[in-house]
């Protein structure tokens, strides 16, 4: 996708997310293990600081501070986040940059964010039970980050063994098509790319209804077991 398309979305889906926290922050969130709203408010906010510090001061050493416990002061505090992101990184996507993955530019972050935020904004407002739709083609650049960027980094952080198989994902939204793991694919799975995302991140079980199999069924989840992401 193009760089200011990620930007945009990066803008919408921080709107989006920070209209969640007009509600309670003791929601639960239910794939987050035991966090909170506040928790991933929190925890999105301090990440905003911290991809804008890889930017501007060029390394990944930058610790946030906790987020403001009072709701008053939580709002402002995820807004002025969003803008020193937002302003950080309006740029030229070949700018160098401090990254953990290649490429180490401006652009792995304006993707980065961009996506990150969007799989958060799911997760904040299904715990409230209120989830919009994820657009496609930034659900299908989702799809993309975790094959290319989030897998190879999980295998390299010894969390996640090198896939057996290859496996095809196709998005029947879009007709965009993936293939994960070597050799021709043992198997294929099809669903819109916000169902393929949301499989991926582990929010929804690669036996849900919206996931169609074909192929070698057993052989193409052992490359799903990953896991694929953090």
């Amino acid at each position: 996708m193009r760089a200011t398309d990620l930007v945009q979305g990066l803008r919408r889906e921080l709107s989006a997310f920070r209209a969640c926290l007009d509600a309670d922050l003791s929601t639960p969130i239910e794939h987050c293990g035991d966090w909170t709203l506040y928790d991933l408010a929190d925890h999105l906010g301090g990440q905003n600081l911290w991809a804008a510090a890889a930017v501007t001061e060029g390394h990944g050493r930058y610790k946030a501070p906790p987020a403001p416990k009072d709701a008053a002061e939580l709002v402002p505090w995820f807004e002025e986040t969003s803008r020193i992101l937002l302003e950080t990184l309006d740029t030229d996507p070949a700018t160098e940059a401090w990254t953990f993955h290649p490429p180490h530019t401006v652009g792995f972050w304006q993707r980065r964010r961009c996506l990150e935020t969007l799989v958060h904004r799911w997760d904040a407002e299904h715990a409230l039970g209120t989830a919009q739709p994820l657009a496609p083609e930034l659900a299908g650049e989702g799809v993309a980050e975790v094959l290319d960027t989030m897998a190879p980094r999980q295998i390299t952080r010894g969390r996640a063994a090198l896939p057996p198989h290859a496996l095809r994902l196709l998005a029947t939204d879009t007709d965009a098509s993936w293939t994960y793991g070597p050799g021709e694919p043992v198997a294929e799975i099809a669903a819109t790319a916000e169902s393929l995302l949301l499989m991926l991140w582990n929010r929804l079980p690669d036996s849900h209804p919206a996931i169609i199999w074909r192929g070698d069924e057993p052989a193409g989840r052992s490359v799903l077991a990953g896991p694929l992401a953090p």
